[in-house]
């Protein structure tokens, strides 16, 4: 029986591992990418039917390596997770044009990149297939704090995949994305952090702070982001392209 092929970026740890595992426990032969391999091959360690390969999404050339080097040897590609993204808070007058131009790089120019990559390869295989962005609540919604260039780039990612939606629908294709809220993910460790020291207050008042703004009252773990994803990715979801899920437990309803 030939599996399902997925491809999802950033899956070396946090979301994108979850996305990865919930996947390949579904019956998907997982790509598991990520810039540290390393990390990519621990993920894909995991998996039942998974290959690690190295992905810089800021690379479009690397992009389409990669997508080309699946679909050569497994001659489809039926769902591209875009999940990488960075982070980096800082009060929105300190941010350089470096941070500007890194975070939109990663987070917008690297789901664009691969967006392309993944669509060229489903259209020349003339069969449907899904592709989903990781955006954030940070799409929806400014009222984020010390976070200017990441909810720009959040918020283009949601546009994108509006358009992407658009144009590829008359070829089978799927585009949606997710937007997650207060993740307990490594990313996440370190914007504690920073947050605590931009606000003068402790790493666990900020974690208190976050958990009191969202109505289900806990953080969000990265299997409820993987779990969503996963629906997008199935028949399921037939029906549903253009939508950014939220999946934030309440935290910014829409």
């Amino acid at each position: 029986m030939t599996l399902p092929i997925a491809g999802v970026t950033g899956a070396g740890s946090g979301i994108g591992a979850a996305i990865a595992e919930t996947l390949g426990a579904r019956g998907f032969h997982v790509v598991v990418t990520d810039v540290d391999l390393d990390s990519a091959e621990r993920t894909a360690s995991r998996l039942e039917s998974a290959k690690a390969l190295r992905l810089d999404v800021t690379d479009p050339d690397a992009c389409d390596a990669v997508v080309n080097a699946v679909v050569a040897e497994h001659g489809r590609l039926d769902v591209w997770v875009s999940n990488a993204g960075i982070s980096k808070m800082q009060r929105f007058i300190d941010v350089s044009p470096a941070d500007l131009v890194r975070n939109f790089e990663v987070n917008t120019y690297g789901i664009f990149y691969c967006g392309q990559s993944a669509a060229r390869a489903m259209i020349a295989l003339t069969k449907p297939g899904r592709i989903i962005n990781t955006a954030s609540m940070a799409a929806k919604q400014g009222r984020v704090p010390f976070l200017a260039d990441y909810v720009a780039s959040k918020f283009a990612v949601l546009g994108l995949t509006q358009a992407m939606a658009f144009e590829l629908a008359p070829h089978g294709i799927r585009v949606n994305c997710v937007c997650p809220g207060f993740v307990a993910t490594p990313m996440q460790t370190r914007e504690l952090s920073w947050e605590a020291e931009l606000r003068g207050i402790d790493p666990d008042a900020v974690r208190q702070m976050w958990i009191d703004d969202t109505p289900l009252a806990r953080l969000e773990t990265p299997n409820d982001v993987a779990k969503v994803v996963a629906f997008l990715a199935s028949d399921d979801a037939e029906f549903i392209t253009g939508e950014a899920i939220s999946v934030n437990g309440g935290a910014f309803m829409d």
